[in-house]
């Protein structure tokens, strides 16, 4: 569990006995690596599983008793693979087959010549923060972002409240809401901030708003938003930018911190989030 005043970084547990491999559905590269590394593991006398994301029910039942799963594919991968994971605690190692790989770990050229340090041990575990998502009494873990947007291009009217105090009827194209992992991406787009990734706060921020508050608040870990339609408006819950929910009439949607964490297994050393932050926003042209 993340505290608000510490940083506990931990190791992957040894021995390492049981790993699972998800891949990318649609990069044969991905699946041809899953294939190379569930040979090379198992030749080391490792349990090993393989699945793609697609197989998400399959791999949750698998995720039981590994220590350590290997995500192949890009940023995208990894969040389907965070869901994936997330109740059962699993550290993650992100292989980059993507383009801009900012949550990934390490190059899939690499990744063979890593197998020896990661049996070792070696790496610590980094901690991420996730948002729990509920419509109804259905309840969604995210690890970047929920976002409440139209399904119509023209702009939606949504009560925002914080803690069971309305703050505002916003009119806009929608609403983000993002942990510290996402607030690189879709949230800073729109004009939100970055945090640091260790951060247990999130973001709210307006989307295009035309009438209400267009400036992004950061929330403490405590902090509970709701957010409601009203009747004449259509809009869709989308979670991680992956899964879309078409909303009811008037349907409230509640947002807080998850209970749950993200686990990442890093090799890179433990300040590396502020160089690397500063070089792919050049690459991308942010900065």
């Amino acid at each position: 569990m993340l505290t608000n005043n510490t940083i506990n970084y931990s190791r992957l547990k040894l021995p390492v006995e049981r790993i699972g491999i998800l891949y990318h559905p649609l990069r044969k590269k991905a699946e041809d690596l899953a294939s190379q590394l569930h040979k090379l593991l198992s030749t080391r006398g490792i349990s090993v599983w393989q699945c793609s994301t697609r197989e998400e029910e399959e791999a949750r039942s698998q995720c039981v008793g590994s220590d350590l799963i290997l995500s192949i594919g890009g940023d995208g991968t990894l969040l389907r693979v965070a869901r994936i994971a997330v109740l059962s605690g699993i550290p993650i190692l992100g292989i980059k087959l993507g383009r801009l790989g900012f949550s990934t770990e390490i190059d899939c050229d690499d990744i063979v010549g890593a197998i020896p340090n990661i049996l070792e041990g070696k790496g610590w575990i980094e901690q991420r923060a996730m948002l729990e998502t509920q419509l109804g009494e259905q309840k969604f873990p995210t690890l970047n972002d929920t976002v409440l947007r139209g399904s119509t291009p023209r702009l939606i009217n949504i009560n925002i409240s914080i803690n069971g105090t309305l703050l505002s009827t916003c009119r806009a194209d929608g609403i983000i809401l993002s942990t510290s992992t996402g607030s690189t991406g879709y949230s800073l787009a729109a004009g939100g901030p970055i945090l640091d990734p260790q951060s247990r706060e999130f973001v709210l921020k307006p989307i295009c708003c035309h009438l209400g508050p267009n400036t992004a608040l950061v929330m403490s870990p405590e902090s509970i938003v709701n957010l409601k339609l009203s009747s004449e408006d259509r809009a869709s819950i989308i979670l991680d930018g992956q899964i879309e929910i078409s909303l009811a009439d008037e349907q409230q949607i509640t947002v807080r911190l998850s209970s749950q964490i993200t686990r990442f297994l890093r090799f890179r050393p433990k300040g590396y989030f502020y160089n690397l932050l500063w070089h792919k926003l050049q690459v991308k042209g942010v900065l």
